[in-house]
């Protein structure tokens, strides 16, 4: 096992949060994904031809990337940063704080965008903010008393600069709806993107990977020198490219994803170093979806160079994004919640119980292949609808997306029930 994966199980017991509060994030995280699904379903014929501006659209990609990959994010940096940097949380109450804060920010924000409702956006962001700032005190309060993991921090600390920046733009969009004061929304809409999904989830994700695969893989340490190589180039790349996008400077988004693509090279060869040196060699269905997450990736990134060296594909801006956001992101964290929401309860009945009960026992396995087998159908199917302008394949593939997303909150609802039977 890695010095990283050993770090993160020692002691781990003594620093976990009551177990409602990461399963709260988390189940809420697989609600937001049923409604994603379901808004894209009903605005599936707008899905090839977006062009930005509030609608079900706008709304659909806000579910998505507020109310599950940043709920996800901030359940699970409450729960494994104090576990991996032994440190505890300074407060519970915040967190649960933060929690409402968010859930009830992501509905109202959604919910104006759908309508084009001014006042609800203004309200809703102004209460995403609140719990974003919540969670950005909390993390960097853990972070500056933790120095064990010095690339994981460093990632960590990325990732809060990302969300500053990502917040003030986010709230700049939503007056320019009102007012008209941007010069150009699409630019400042482009860098609000990159620092949310390649910033702020991005490096979340590879600094989280550093530790969460060496420990499923049961592997050994990672070379840190290139665990440095890849965060300076993932800073690099998120900055040249918010940089690039809001001053229009077409080479210098070209020169970032080049970066960016040098990033992805060391993160990859990082995870196969992982799973090389790992002593567990069948890792299950979750490791498909990871897999597939980074093949994701790398299609985005190879997509963004095609589209910036000035080769016109169709719809390729909003292919860029659906297979950032749903490709990458969507794919890898499922992937990851199917491994971490049975390990923390595991971890949870053996902290109360002599005897720890069986992963077996708190996972059902049917309704992951049908979510696994669903999401990667509405993967390929919006892809290619997006790509050959064809709601029907779009519509399609939100549909499979939908059924996915269902079968995933009742693997999620499942382990909850169960916990708490075995608990009694």
């Amino acid at each position: 096992m890695s010095l990283a994966a050993a770090a993160f199980l020692g002691g781990a017991k003594s620093r976990l949060l009551p177990a409602s509060v990461p399963f709260s994030f988390f189940t809420a995280a697989t609600g937001f994904q049923v409604l994603a699904w379901g808004a894209l379903v009903l605005s599936a014929d707008e899905l090839p031809g977006f062009r930005g501006g509030p609608g079900l659209i706008l709304a659909a990609i806000h579910l998505l990337t507020l109310g599950v990959l940043v709920t996800t994010a901030m359940g699970a940096a409450f729960q494994l940063l104090p576990v991996a940097t032994r440190r505890p949380l300074a407060a519970v109450w915040l967190a649960w704080l933060s929690f409402w804060l968010q859930v009830l920010g992501t509905f109202v924000l959604t919910f104006g965008m759908a309508i084009g409702g001014q006042e609800a956006m203004y309200a809703g962001a102004s209460i995403v903010t609140g719990a974003l700032v919540i969670f950005m005190l909390i993390v960097a309060d853990n972070l500056r008393r933790a120095p064990d993991l010095p690339v994981v921090a460093a990632h960590g600390w990325g990732s809060l600069v990302a969300m500053l920046g990502f917040i003030s733009l986010g709230i700049a969009l939503i007056a320019d709806y009102g007012t008209g004061l941007l010069t150009d929304h699409q630019s400042v809409a482009l860098a609000h993107m990159i620092l949310a999904a390649f910033g702020f989830m991005g490096l979340l994700s590879f600094g989280f990977s550093q530790v969460l695969i060496p420990m499923f893989a049961l592997s050994r340490a990672l070379p840190p020198r290139l665990g440095w190589s890849e965060f300076w180039l993932s800073i690099a790349a998120c900055a040249l490219g918010s940089i690039a996008a809001l001053s229009g400077y077409r080479a210098g988004l070209l020169i970032a994803v080049m970066v960016g693509l040098g990033a992805l090279g060391a993160y990859l060869w990082l995870m196969k170093e992982a799973l090389r040196t790992g002593m567990r060699k069948r890792l299950g269905l979750s490791f498909v979806l990871i897999k597939l997450s980074w093949a994701c990736l790398a299609l985005c990134l190879a997509l963004g160079l095609v589209l910036l060296s000035g080769i016109t594909a169709p719809n390729g801006g909003v292919l860029f994004g659906f297979l950032l956001l749903s490709g990458w992101l969507l794919t890898f964290l499922t992937g990851i919640l199917q491994r971490i929401m049975p390990f923390l309860a595991s971890m949870h009945v053996a902290g109360k119980n002599s005897k720890p009960a069986l992963l077996s026992e708190l996972t059902a396995g049917l309704p992951l292949k049908i979510h696994a087998v669903c999401h990667i159908g509405a993967v390929v199917l919006c892809s290619i609808g997006i790509g050959a302008n064809s709601v029907f394949l779009a519509r399609s593939g939100a549909t499979l997306g939908l059924v996915g997303a269902l079968a995933f909150a009742l693997f999620a609802s499942l382990i909850v029930v169960r916990l708490r039977t075995v608990e009694k």
